[in-house]
């Protein structure tokens, strides 16, 4: 197992008691503030776009206190001397009882010895 899944597994951890007590900034503390992200499904052109300062907390809101998070890894892989490590899977989101799946990939970089989420992609899938 690379040792990269226990940040993803934090990660998570982390959208997941977001879920549960509504305090975003657990979510935010993996977030670089260069972070930028990416959500689009098939039926898009053009994904939407979001930055660091987006309304995680009108994200977080949308969802029932019972929503989870998990995550699939197909890929880990270093770029630019180990300071990043790129990521590629499967997001599961289990929302009022029902699965949700997309694929991502995100963008780890390591700043002041801690990994931060740079940029993410998020497909949807139909």
């Amino acid at each position: 197992m690379n040792p990269f899944n226990s940040v993803l597994e934090q990660y998570f951890n982390a959208w997941n008691k977001a879920f549960k007590s509504r305090e975003v900034n657990i979510i935010r503390s993996f977030m670089s503030k260069d972070f930028k992200g990416y959500w689009a499904h098939s039926g898009m052109i053009d994904p939407e776009q979001y930055g660091y300062d987006y309304d995680l907390q009108g994200v977080i809101n949308q969802y029932e206190t019972d929503t989870t998070k998990s995550f699939e890894t197909l890929s880990i892989s270093e770029r630019k001397d180990g300071e990043q490590v790129l990521v590629l899977g499967t997001e599961k989101s289990i929302i009022n009882r029902r699965i949700h799946q997309a694929k991502c990939m995100f963008i780890w970089r390591l700043e002041s010895n801690e990994w931060k989420l740079l940029k993410e992609y998020i497909e949807l899938e139909a």
